[in-house]
């Protein structure tokens, strides 16, 4: 039998958060071009392409790439790793016909990408982009494993595992950052405390649909990991993520306040990245709650905004943590 509790309260990390919800006005355009490219491919099984549907996202490829690993081997997924990096330094090069259509999806993104990115804004992509693979093969080789990470090696990899870092190329997309601006410690800082943020809020609201997965998906989840390490039932460990997201975000907030000048003509270009990493917290918590991924397809979702209540899913096994 399950003794666990049968409601999930979801701490509203995002409460004071300074920058609000906006809407891209370009959204509506870009999805439409995105759907259709990931409909071509034919590359996901019709509950892969539901699941997609739902997301209701622009940033497809990393929900494409995490649906095709979900049900990949290891072998599989470090094929794909190679795919990418290649594609990466060879965006022109003819795919082979065999190849995993992955490895096209992401050529023809970056074939475009490169048409606008600055040579910067390109490096820093090539940099992050291999690091977001290298850590999603790390996660399917852990799937099985007896033992868990600690919090702070868990937290190493899900910074990588969560896709922002790559994301964030968008923010400089046009612009030309000096190594010695965008490596700065205090704007490598800012950067991080961003991914954590979006980490901490991906793993507290998905955490209910990954432990009733088939593949039981919640070891790879920080509210797993916390309730193993420090002994905490999922209320605790909700409450103690909440408060290490609260750091975080004075954290970043105080942050601003040291960031150094390097010139007008920079501090404008520097001011501007970091509004924008600054929206992808807001962002993400707001498209958690405003799609079906998460929770059930009844339109219950504004409700558990409001009420951060949600009914605890069954395990397939019934077990308890």
């Amino acid at each position: 039998m399950d003794a666990r509790p049968k409601i999930i309260y979801l701490p509203d990390t995002m409460i004071d958060w300074p920058w609000p919800r906006t809407i891209n006005p370009h959204y509506e355009d870009v999805k439409i071009e995105v759907d259709a490219l990931i409909r071509d491919t034919k590359a996901l099984s019709p509950e892969s392409l539901a699941a997609f549907d739902r997301a209701n996202t622009g940033s497809a490829y990393f929900l494409f790439l995490e649906e095709y690993t979900n049900i990949s081997s290891g072998a599989v997924v470090q094929e794909i790793v190679d795919i990418g990096i290649d594609v990466l330094h060879n965006p022109h090069k003819i795919r082979p016909e065999d190849e995993c259509i992955v490895g096209e999806i992401l050529r023809r993104f970056w074939a475009r990408a490169i048409q606008t990115a600055s040579l910067s804004c390109q490096r820093h992509f090539i940099e992050t982009f291999p690091a977001y693979l290298h850590g999603v093969a790390a996660e399917v080789l852990d799937r099985g494993q007896v033992h868990r990470h600690s919090i702070d090696a868990f937290l190493k990899l899900r910074r990588h595992t969560v896709g922002l870092q790559p994301c964030l190329f968008i923010h400089e997309l046009e612009m030309n950052l000096p190594d010695e601006v965008f490596y700065h410690p205090v704007i490598m800082n800012l950067s991080e405390c961003i991914t954590d943020l979006v980490l901490i809020d991906n793993d507290m609201i998905s955490y209910n649909k990954e432990q009733a997965a088939e593949n039981r998906d919640e070891d790879h989840n920080l509210i797993s990991i916390v309730m193993s390490e420090l002994g905490l039932d999922i209320g605790g460990a909700m409450a103690w993520i909440a408060h290490h997201h609260a750091g975080v975000r004075k954290r970043f907030i105080d942050g601003l306040a040291t960031v150094p000048s390097w010139g007008p003509s920079v501090d404008i270009l520097v001011k501007k990245y970091l509004d924008g990493i600054a929206m992808w917290p807001r962002g993400n918590h707001s498209w958690m709650y405003e799609v079906h991924r998460y929770f059930p397809a009844t339109g219950m979702s504004p409700e558990i905004q409001q009420a951060r209540l949600v009914p605890l899913l069954p395990r397939p096994d019934s077990e308890a943590v």
